[in-house]
């Protein structure tokens, strides 16, 4: 079967710069990442040598600024990137969108001293970041979590449990949400915890559908003693910092989908151009013609919707309902463009000799991931119609 090699996305680009950059990921992308995917994941290994490598040549702190060590690109040159390192392996997309979720809190939050100390190693250190927010009782419903520190003297004592934490147990810090008062949302204050605190162990990670090489765990906090230097905002703003984290990473998450369904689109293709019926290409059939022009024009569209949030946000502008729209468009359409893959590769797509079915089973999961899907419409409809009556 002949080997049809997919052509590079041909994307709008705001500077040279950025054309450069998107170039150099391409490269590690075809060198050192979209070879070893599948046997990675198969066997569930995370690839941590490789995030030194994105480290080193600056990819874990793009969107910040160059004082401290990040890339200072735009929103939309940043999600590109993941849509490009996705497209390779969707661990190492999300793997970055999480360490930059992870250092959000302290980049737009945190005081200068804290930035000084902290964010050089964070964003070009060699360091990977976890978002802790999600608790075995509170996900969608955040603002119940149960995670609890108590002040004691210069210090805070954190105690609960942290669940579905992607690079749980493996993280060199974690940003956490923890409830130092009242009941609701007012009542949640941010915390930067180091990977090694004392008191601090993660679960066995979940055993997953898809997603295998990424390690997802519950965390365990006993007794863990942070300091207050490292408390990020007021007391009372962790939950106002959480959504502002969750606006842009679900931003990230709609690139990452993206950049799933265009693998899938891609190996459709090749599979269709490439695969004899009736003594010709099925891709000459009417019926998979047409399948692979939607599964064409939903990518394109939820491209094109991403990079309107992202421009929203780099120019200042409210993006919240569009970064709603842009997750619940991109990860429905991941979601189908991946299964009508499986279907184009008929048997064959259904054994793991070829990627469809781990795209597929990838794509699941960004429907689910930081607000499901339905979260998305209640987000979108309060923006629409206001808050619902209680």
């Amino acid at each position: 079967m002949p080997d049809r090699a997919p052509q590079p996305v041909d994307r709008q680009l705001p500077t040279e710069e950025a054309r450069d950059l998107l170039s150099l990921v391409r490269e590690i992308a075809q060198r050192e990442i979209a070879p070893h995917a599948a046997e990675e994941e198969d066997a569930g290994r995370f690839p941590r040598e490789l995030f030194g490598l994105l480290s080193e040549s600056g990819l874990l702190g793009l969107p910040y600024e160059t004082e401290h060590g990040g890339g200072d690109q735009p929103y939309e040159v940043y999600l590109q990137v993941l849509e490009e390192l996705a497209m390779a392996r969707l661990t190492v997309g999300l793997g970055v969108s999480v360490h930059t979720l992870a250092c959000h809190a302290l980049a737009n939050y945190g005081t200068k001293e804290q930035q000084v100390e902290h964010l050089p190693a964070m964003l070009g250190g060699g360091l990977l970041g976890a978002y802790c927010l999600s608790e075995p009782a509170s996900g969608s419903d955040a603002a119940s979590l149960r995670t609890k520190a108590v002040r004691d003297g210069d210090h805070w004592v954190i105690t609960g449990t942290k669940a579905w934490i992607t690079h749980g147990g493996i993280a060199d810090f974690y940003t956490v949400m923890a409830r130092t008062g009242a009941e609701g949302s007012r009542g949640i204050t941010a915390f930067l915890v180091p990977g090694d605190a004392e008191g601090l162990s993660a679960a066995a990670p979940e055993k997953k559908m898809g997603m295998k090489g990424s390690p997802t765990a519950q965390l365990h906090f006993d007794g863990v003693r942070v300091a207050d230097s490292r408390r990020i905002g007021e007391e009372g703003q962790g939950f106002a910092i959480a959504l502002s984290a969750l606006d842009s990473g679900r931003l990230g998450i709609a690139a990452c989908a993206i950049g799933v369904a265009q693998a899938a689109l891609d190996e459709a293709v090749a599979y269709a151009t490439g695969r004899q019926q009736f003594g010709r290409p099925i891709s000459d059939f009417q019926g998979l013609r047409f399948m692979l022009a939607d599964m064409a024009t939903q990518i394109e569209a939820g491209r094109a919707l991403y990079l309107s949030a992202a421009r929203l946000r780099d120019a200042g502008r409210p993006f919240s309902k569009q970064a709603a729209m842009a997750k619940l468009l991109c990860t429905d359409a991941a979601m189908k463009v991946t299964t009508d893959a499986v279907q184009i590769l008929g048997g064959y797509g259904y054994t793991a000799d070829f990627a469809a079915e781990r795209y597929m089973r990838e794509a699941k999961v960004l429907q689910i991931v930081e607000g499901t899907n339905q979260i998305q419409r209640m987000v979108i409809a309060r923006h629409l119609a206001g808050p619902e009556s209680r």
